[in-house]
């Protein structure tokens, strides 16, 4: 695309520079000021962090637009040079930035009337607004030290709100236990940094990743591939992998806002760390496997706990889990693009998920039952899944596989799976015909939707992120097993209805609820039983007995 010649030169070039650092800083003095109201109905102190956040939206908005017109192209202007390394404005930062800055309006609209005549409201708007300043700064940093500091300030700032109501005894366990993942992912990415640094000789992110890609025909040096595994193990704990996913399930007790917040954002940043150092990850094969193993067993793990559990925000929490699971897995096979397509769609579900989950029961009830649901038998189970194999196998075809590497083929042949469950539905002797013509319809359009998106993922990266590289024995290795696993699980899932009446499945789903008793086990091992009530100045709460 021609660049418009009003867009090809400095002007244009320091818009683009400036438009991502003001959208934090923005939401940076608007919660400092917020904190000057922290008591009942403090309104003007809301509608400015409302209307920052929104001027936040545009200023990224209008950064996202030069930057599909190369505005990046022109000569900055040398006062603001430095801004060039301290921040960065390519295809990932910018998604991020529109994904954080949309979602961060959101729940700040939604927060304004949810907590009207709330204590501490505005003190409570003054640390969301900080938390959505440390990620927006997080999503863009240039320099080791910047993404740092930005990391661990929005974990700290979240600790905050998760603490919002203090006297409540479950709060505060799973804000200690938080508290803890946090530390132990910020020891690790600390010293990722440092090994970084002292590898490469600069802070720079964008000159550390091009002598990472230089390096990949080489391999890394034990350094790096440290590096590599530090990195990786700062992403399972920020996005709350197996073991170290407990916490996630327990922070029901702080406000919806909060959740929605760190269910559609702050916990995504795990995934958005392995992406951005994508070059030096690929360093590390052995790291990689790792990442494919922990985040396929957390996805398949997170996805059968969520179908067991009654409460609506428990289950969008192993839902998160498991969805977190995934985008590790996809990271773990070098999919990078398709795991940044996985933040974004994931980030805008979540949000409107836990936003609208106090009318969720009732909309549910209001639906008009049709009858009895049609259950598939074994022979119509097995149809759905040849028919979605058929469906896959086609449109692949037509988008041409022979541009696809093997991993997003069989990444592809895992979602494929997700359709046979939505075709075996219509394929069942008492489903209507177009319950079938539906399900069939759905299924085509999910297929060309994955093919389609991948493409467009691939296409906005070309050039920040590394392509895929061929697999080795390794990967195959673990390619065939996580098909064979997500397939084993579709398949049980569409037949659950044939077994469920056996006496083993009853006992399953009860181990299930409990999530295999794994958030116990860690407890103990961690010591959070020890976490007792106080009576606090302000906050009395009654002693544990």
């Amino acid at each position: 695309m021609p660049i418009p010649p009003d867009l090809d030169g400095p002007a244009a070039a320091a818009l683009l520079a400036l438009l991502p650092v003001l959208a934090p800083l923005l939401l940076l003095f608007a919660g400092f000021a917020a904190f000057a109201g922290p008591g009942l109905r403090s309104r003007a102190q809301v509608r400015a962090a409302e209307g920052a956040a929104l001027l936040s939206l545009f200023a990224v908005l209008g950064a996202a637009g030069l930057a599909a017109f190369g505005a990046g192209e022109g000569l900055l202007p040398p006062a603001l040079a430095p801004l060039k390394g301290l921040f960065m404005a390519d295809a990932v930062s910018l998604t991020m930035l529109l994904v954080v800055a949309s979602i961060g309006w959101a729940v700040l609209r939604f927060s304004a009337s949810y907590l009207d005549g709330e204590a501490r409201q505005g003190s409570f708007t003054g640390w969301l607004c900080l938390t959505l300043a440390s990620v927006l700064f997080f999503v863009q940093a240039g320099t080791l030290s910047g993404l740092v500091l930005s990391w661990i300030a929005a974990s700290l700032f979240l600790q905050k709100l998760l603490l919002f109501y203090p006297e409540r005894l479950p709060a505060r366990r799973a804000a200690r236990k938080h508290a803890l993942m946090a530390r132990l992912s910020d020891g690790a990415l600390i010293g990722a940094a440092l090994l970084l640094y002292m590898a490469y000789g600069t802070q720079e992110i964008g000159a550390l990743s091009a002598a990472a890609r230089a390096d990949f025909a080489d391999g890394g040096g034990a350094a790096l591939i440290l590096a590599a595994g530090l990195l990786a193990l700062a992403a399972l704990f920020k996005s709350a992998q197996f073991p170290a996913h407990g916490w996630l399930t327990e922070v029901m007790d702080t406000p919806t806002p909060v959740s929605a917040l760190l269910h559609a954002g702050v916990v995504n940043a795990g995934g958005f760390l392995l992406i951005r150092f994508a070059d030096v990850m690929l360093l590390a094969p052995g790291v990689l496997a790792a990442l494919v193993l922990i985040g396929g067993f957390t996805a398949l793990f997170g996805s059968l706990v969520m179908l067991t559990q009654p409460a609506v925000k428990t289950s969008l929490a192993w839902s998160t889990i498991a969805q977190m699971g995934f985008m590790i897995f996809q990271c773990g096979l070098a999919l990078f693009p398709l795991a940044l397509l996985h933040i974004a769609a994931h980030s805008f579900y979540k949000a409107h998920a836990f936003l609208s989950s106090g009318s969720a029961v009732e909309n549910v009830a209001a639906i008009k039952r049709p009858g009895p649901i049609a259950v598939p038998n074994g022979k119509a189970v097995g149809r759905s899944f040849l028919i979605a194999l058929a469906i896959f196998a086609g449109t692949g075809a037509f988008f041409g596989f022979e541009t696809k590497s093997p991993q997003a083929v069989a990444l592809g042949a895992i979602l494929i799976f997700g359709v046979a469950y939505l075709l075996a539905q219509g394929l069942a002797d008492a489903a209507p015909r177009l319950l079938t013509q539906r399900t069939a319809l759905y299924s085509l359009a999910a297929t060309a939707g994955y093919f389609t998106l991948q493409a467009g993922a691939e296409w906005l990266t070309a050039g920040t992120l590394p392509a895929t590289p061929a697999p080795g024995p390794l990967e195959w290795a673990l390619i065939t097993l996580a098909v064979l696993s997500f397939a084993l699980t579709a398949f049980a899932q569409a037949t659950f209805p044939l077994w469920s009446a056996h006496p083993a499945a009853a006992g399953s789903r009860a181990h299930l609820a409990n999530g295999l008793y794994a958030n116990a086990l860690f407890d103990r091992l961690l010591g959070s039983w020890q976490v007792r009530e106080q009576v606090s100045a302000g906050h009395p709460a009654a002693k544990k007995g």
